[in-house]
């Protein structure tokens, strides 16, 4: 794997888009994007003066499998340019990007996506760990926009977002049906300007408005203190490409203190690079052991095996996960169970356990697209379900407005009991 590269090896030669000709490759991604959309909208009826394109099938499987017609999208793109009322909306480039994105979107999953040029250029800058907006990492689960994580210091966990939190509305714009690179799209923004949020908790009747002020998101991936009795706590945020350098000082300054137990702190971490969960996880798990295997569709699999750092192999670990755990935090709190090496104190996982690979496109857009799976050491599907904790603790959101912390005090009583 190339260290530098924040997802698994791409299958990017093997893509047929290098095999045919670009004029063709644009037509079969166009058509096949309007084919998606006409398949998720076969309920709806439309009227026109002019008599139907296509009769639906009632049969899904038969309507799928028809002969494709290429000429079709053209028909279509023609008729929205003659016939659209507001021409003003109708251009080349925004069909064609529309077009692309659905073609993406009818896959299903939420995180294969069509990323535009701009969008790009902002997803970098994330996982760079240097970006402007609310500061929350958000997810689709179960059909509804979620919050996976909001990041700690940020206006998101200033206004109160807590894992879990139903994104109902942006600016007044529902949620349903959005994709997620358009609702990341439409929550970002310049520092100092407003977005609205309608949120839906876990435990509330009712949704509420939440007014959030935008800022330079700066993300400090890794930090530590010593606790009493010589326990080290370690708060690990996110894993981006500065975290596996902060952690290598980390740990040197913690075994400095002859430490008598570490506390690994990965709630609402919302994931990060691939490398650098397998790097941190080699301070506990031997060298050429498994981290974490990538299951492809084939039903290969791919192993990522430890560094062999091992430092802290020997002393005593908790993990404290909650539901905006996710990605590469499950990764880690996984590895580590299945290992023994650590006991993961809680509540279960997000459960976002599959590899994207993202392929840069010509023009600077990219393609986000789900390529594997990822199981633990011992064969346990991340994806869905998630880590489930060894000691199962509740945080509510009356804990957080009370500043209480029932998962780190139980963290505190398990070393008092060992």
């Amino acid at each position: 794997m190339n260290e530098n590269n924040p997802f698994p090896p791409a299958a990017k030669n093997r893509i047929f888009t290098r095999f045919l000709p670009k004029a063709v490759l644009v037509i079969l991604l166009m058509f096949v994007a309007f084919i998606a959309g006409l398949v998720a909208g076969q309920d709806a009826q439309f009227y026109f003066n002019t008599p139907r394109l296509i009769n639906t099938s009632s049969d899904p499987e038969a309507y799928l499998n028809r002969e494709v017609d290429f000429g079709l999208y053209w028909d279509v793109v023609e008729l929205i340019k003659e016939r659209f009322i507001n021409k003003e909306a109708v251009s080349d480039t925004k069909l064609f990007y529309g077009s692309l994105r659905g073609l993406v979107a009818s896959l299903g999953d939420p995180y294969s996506v069509f990323l535009d040029p701009v969008v790009t250029e902002e997803f970098t800058e994330e996982l760079s760990g240097n970006f402007q907006g609310i500061g929350a990492e958000i997810g689709i689960k179960k059909e509804v926009l979620t919050i996976i994580a909001p990041l700690p210091e940020t206006p998101a966990a200033r206004a109160g977002l807590v894992s879990g939190d139903k994104i109902l509305a942006i600016d007044n714009v529902t949620t349903a049906g959005m994709s997620l690179d358009e609702a990341v799209k439409r929550i970002r923004g310049e520092k100092g300007t407003e977005v609205v949020l309608t949120i839906l908790s876990l435990e509330a009747e009712e949704a509420r408005e939440v007014p959030i002020v935008r800022d330079e998101i700066k993300i400090i991936s890794a930090v530590w203190e010593e606790k009493e009795n010589k326990l080290a706590y370690i708060r690990l945020s996110y894993f981006n490409e500065d975290t596996s350098r902060q952690f290598r000082k980390i740990a040197q300054e913690i075994l400095a203190i002859n430490p008598q137990g570490l506390i690994v702190d990965v709630r609402n971490n919302p994931g990060g690079f691939l490398n650098v969960s397998v790097d941190i996880a080699s301070y506990w798990i031997p060298k050429n052991e498994p981290v974490v295997f990538e299951q492809f569709s084939s039903g290969e699999k791919m192993v990522h095996q430890s560094r062999g750092l091992d430092l802290f192999k020997n002393i005593p670990t908790v993990v404290l996960t909650n539901g905006g755990s996710a990605s590469a935090s499950e990764i880690l709190a996984g590895a580590l169970q299945d290992y023994d090496q650590a006991i993961v104190i809680g509540q279960t996982t997000f459960g976002k356990g599959s590899v994207q690979d993202l392929v840069e496109l010509s023009d600077g857009s990219s393609v986000k697209i789900t390529i594997a799976k990822w199981l633990t050491p011992l064969g346990r599907v991340i994806d869905v379900d998630g880590i489930e904790p060894d000691i199962a603790v509740d945080y509510t959101r009356e804990d957080y407005e009370e500043d209480r912390d029932p998962q780190l005090d139980k963290a505190w009583e398990y070393f008092q009991e060992l």
